[in-house]
């Protein structure tokens, strides 16, 4: 699957590598080992300045002011 933004693919193929090779090399074996947080964060980044650019954040606040669905309920 593709980024939200062209300038953020190198770094979300750098976590979703990173990703699948902890899940499927610790994770699923019950090993404590770092994570790909470092590198998340970086992606995390980038794609909020894409989100940013395209004006999107508004959209997510209002999402989040509307609150449409109650805690705790199971749709």
């Amino acid at each position: 699957m593709a980024s939200l933004s062209p300038e953020c693919m190198e770094l979300k193929e750098k976590y979703d590598t990173c990703f699948n090779k902890w899940y499927s090399d610790k994770f699923l074996k019950g090993l404590e080992a770092e994570s790909c947080d470092d590198v998340f964060k970086l992606y995390k980044a980038c794609i909020w300045r894409a989100i940013r650019e395209k004006n999107i954040d508004k959209l997510i606040s209002d999402a989040r002011k509307d609150s449409p669905f109650k805690e705790g309920s199971q749709s």
